[in-house]
């Protein structure tokens, strides 16, 4: 009987995010036939015509095409704020924890963090966290970021009426909202929400299409037309200006047209894994599994590196995201017999 080496030649089964994702051969062929021209010049008609449907999708003016959601993060902060100026997050937000300390570098812009229940705070928070502006000492309160879904929340989802009472509190307390949503439309598919219901609660939105829809690269700015004119500056300043790039706009065109609805299969995976996982002796607890993202902690003594090389040596692979902590995320490079041998080997580890 084959076993745990013989899997272990097998391709592996990659769960370590959804950024891993290869083109699909239908997403190629409408890469490879793709109208291009200089997007610098904004002649490029296939990355024109992704901006305008992202726009039109969100309910807002217009749209910009990013190599990354770290760049649009960092176009929209750059825009929304001014040197010295403090963004309000939650502690685990992206825009803190995984880019680097951009938003100091580009924008020298300080931090405050907001108490939050898996990444979602409330509009009471963001109101006893506001500055006063008045205190010439104080950094001013300028900008809001909310992320949906959360990814080390387990991507949990926030609800429209949780994001539209933050962005009543920042009317009125002059912020600018802005979401971070790399993960938008797996929120959208499980709580059946329409892109213009989140577009119309934010200033400025972020969407990528290199996570869960499967695109190999990009991710989009939307907001007012003002707004996107001063971010496609920022956006040559930071060198993220592209030429032919439709060849990566049709892959998000292609994306949108069908790779959005099987989202539920990435969550029905995922769901079927974190109630495996629940299961074993050295599991201390699995966060609630609402999306793609499983996170589950191992019990006090366990290292979880050593738990992620036990099942690297299996073909499963995962991240370590805390001393004892784990995070696991589906997508459409794993289908239901990668999950199968994902729980085949999560069931032989022994600690």
């Amino acid at each position: 009987m084959r076993g745990p080496s013989y899997l272990g030649r097998m391709r592996p089964i990659d769960l370590r995010s959804d950024t891993v994702t290869r083109p699909t051969p239908a997403m190629l062929e409408a890469m490879l036939h793709a109208e291009v021209g200089d997007d610098v010049f904004g002649e490029d008609p296939t990355v024109n015509a992704l901006e305008a449907r992202m726009a039109g999708l969100f309910g807002h003016e217009a749209a910009l095409l990013c190599p990354s959601g770290t760049q649009t993060n960092q176009i929209a902060i750059n825009v929304h704020t001014r040197p010295g100026d403090e963004v309000l997050c939650e502690e685990g937000a992206h825009v803190y924890r995984y880019e680097g300390g951009g938003m100091m570098a580009n924008s020298g812009c300080s931090v405050r963090f907001l108490p939050a229940e898996r990444g979602r705070f409330t509009a009471d928070a963001v109101a006893a966290a506001v500055n006063d502006r008045q205190a010439a000492y104080l950094a001013h309160s300028r900008m809001v970021v909310i992320e949906n879904t959360v990814n080390r929340g387990g991507g949990a989802c926030w609800s429209l009426g949780q994001a539209a009472a933050v962005r009543e509190a920042c009317d009125a307390l002059g912020l600018s909202l802005h979401l971070d949503g790399a993960r938008i439309f797996n929120a959208m598919v499980e709580d059946g929400t329409a892109p213009a219901q989140w577009g119309g609660i934010f200033h400025s939105v972020s969407v990528c299409l290199s996570k869960g829809l499967g695109a190999p690269v990009g991710s989009v700015l939307i907001g007012s037309a003002a707004f996107i004119h001063q971010a496609r500056r920022v956006r040559k300043r930071l060198g993220g200006g592209m030429r032919q790039a439709g060849l990566l706009a049709a892959a998000g065109l292609h994306a949108l047209d069908h790779h959005v609805e099987r989202l539920r299969d990435d969550h029905a995976r995922a769901r079927r894994l974190g109630a495996a996982i629940t299961q074993e002796p050295w599991c201390e607890r699995v966060m609630p599994t609402e999306t793609n993202i499983v996170i589950y902690d191992l019990q006090a003594g366990l290292d979880a590196k050593a738990h992620t090389a036990a099942l690297g040596s299996q073909g499963i692979l995962c991240l370590a995201i805390g001393p004892r902590q784990v995070r696991m995320v589906t997508h459409l490079d794993v289908d239901d017999a990668g999950i199968d041998r994902a729980i085949a080997a999560l069931q032989r580890i022994k600690h």
